[in-house]
């Protein structure tokens, strides 16, 4: 059995509902993972979602800032939303798909937003980079996210490109804020503590490229300067090796009318 999940950061579903159904039709992914959805719960755009036959959907949202959502073609066995630092800023949920979705073991699907840490570097200084920093020293201790022998999937903005050719120029970007030596020495931290695989990486090796992410600063260039990152990631855990597919970056989708910056990636994994 084939299972596609997509994960895009959307930068406000309501502002961006149109493209979000453009490529619903398109890819007709069975779990779309939001990020940054800035929309309340109750304001969420559920009948539109329920049109294009996602019928299912576990939603954490508020008013203007951060928010995550899981629609889904197929029910769920249950959901569950975890806060990090104290703060109840909406940037996790997670479901469990089961016997209800045709699966016969298991599969929970985690769906982050990590801060993104302002410009500055410096935790000193700068409370959202220590926020960050903080949020992902949470995650690697966090026991829901050390899978083991379970069948799970993380997905999400991770908002930090962690290896050298996960940006445009590593040399010029080791001091920005999202490739600093300790923002990806703690998010691998994360991954390592959970035995998490970054299917990403396996299917597309070092050096090449990898980007999902164009900052709204190029806006009529970006495609020429391609000068991107890879912010959004997709982890699965140690019992689904090797049973992803497929990846697909549907970079098209920077350069549509009031795009978000980020794209869609879409994994599929078998099932």
């Amino acid at each position: 059995m084939s299972f596609k999940i997509t994960t895009w950061n959307i930068n406000s579903v309501r502002l961006r509902i149109d493209l979000v159904a453009k490529f619903l039709k398109s890819a007709r992914p069975d779990v779309l993972c939001l990020q940054e959805t800035k929309c309340p719960d109750d304001a969420f755009p559920l009948k539109r979602f329920h049109r294009l036959g996602y019928e299912y959907s576990a939603i954490n949202g508020q008013k203007g800032y951060h928010g995550v959502a899981v629609l889904s073609r197929v029910p769920f066995e249950r959901f569950d939303v975890h806060s990090f630092c104290g703060k109840t800023d909406c940037r996790h949920i997670s479901v469990v798909l089961g016997e209800k979705a045709g699966l016969k073991d298991p599969l929970t699907v985690h769906n982050f937003y990590v801060p993104a840490g302002g410009d500055e570097p410096d935790p000193e200084i700068n409370e959202k980079f220590r926020h960050k920093l903080g949020f992902l020293d949470e995650m690697r201790e966090h026991q829901s996210l050390r899978p083991e022998k379970s069948r799970a999937i993380l997905v999400g903005d991770l908002n930090v490109a962690p290896f050298e050719h996960d940006v445009w120029s590593h040399k010029q970007m080791v001091k920005v804020v999202s490739h600093t030596p300790i923002e990806c020495e703690k998010l691998n931290a994360v991954r390592s503590a959970g035995n998490w695989i970054d299917t990403m990486r396996v299917l597309t090796p070092e050096p090449e490229k990898l980007y999902t992410w164009w900052s709204y600063r190029a806006m009529e260039n970006w495609k020429i300067s391609d000068r991107g990152r890879r912010l959004d990631h997709v982890w699965t855990s140690d019992a689904l090796t090797d049973r992803v597919s497929d990846i697909q970056i549907a970079k098209n989708y920077r350069g549509y009318e009031r795009p978000s910056d980020h794209v869609p990636v879409t994994a599929t994994v078998e099932l």
